[in-house]
């Protein structure tokens, strides 16, 4: 803290490998309730904690913030270059509709629009096995229970997209 504003933030690295080992496997039972931002456990972590890895700290100084004292500024708005707004882009999705008028299951359409499918037609000409093999993913990844398609009914279904 510097004339009642700070300047900088301080951190220290958690060394217990006790403790780090509970949090990675909290961490993975995240991950399979489905969290993509879960990390996996780090066993050379792990190790480096138990052989005694040094405590770590550091200091973040904030150039930002620099500036504010430097210039008298109150608020950090003051100091930073804000870029004018853009309109958020929204990505156009097909209805489930449409994808049933292909012959495309009700419960498939989330899955395919997850994958990255948004549009029926996005499904023309695509490899029916690639694209069978990432909704089949996320089928298991999400725990979602449904009956996987044959490769067959994925064909079946970007040749129903040509059309």
């Amino acid at each position: 803290m510097v004339n009642g504003k700070e300047l900088a933030n301080a951190y220290s690295e958690l060394n217990d490998p006790i403790d780090q080992e509970e949090r990675f496997v909290e961490q993975m039972r995240l991950a399979d309730k489905g969290d993509d931002e879960a990390m996996i456990i780090d066993k050379d972590f792990l190790r480096a904690l138990q052989y005694g890895m040094p405590p770590t700290s550091g200091i973040g100084i904030g150039i930002d913030r620099l500036v504010m004292l430097m210039t008298g500024q109150t608020t950090i708005q003051e100091v930073l270059f804000f870029p004018q707004m853009r309109p958020e882009k929204v990505a156009k999705r097909d209805s489930e509709a449409a994808y049933t008028a292909i012959g495309v299951p009700t419960e498939w359409v989330a899955p395919l629009q997850k994958a990255g499918y948004l549009t029926v037609a996005s499904l023309e000409g695509v490899n029916p096995a690639k694209v069978h093999q990432e909704i089949c993913g996320l089928n298991k990844k999400f725990k979602l229970g449904y009956t996987n398609p044959t490769i067959d009914e994925v064909a079946a279904w970007a040749n129903a997209a040509k059309q």
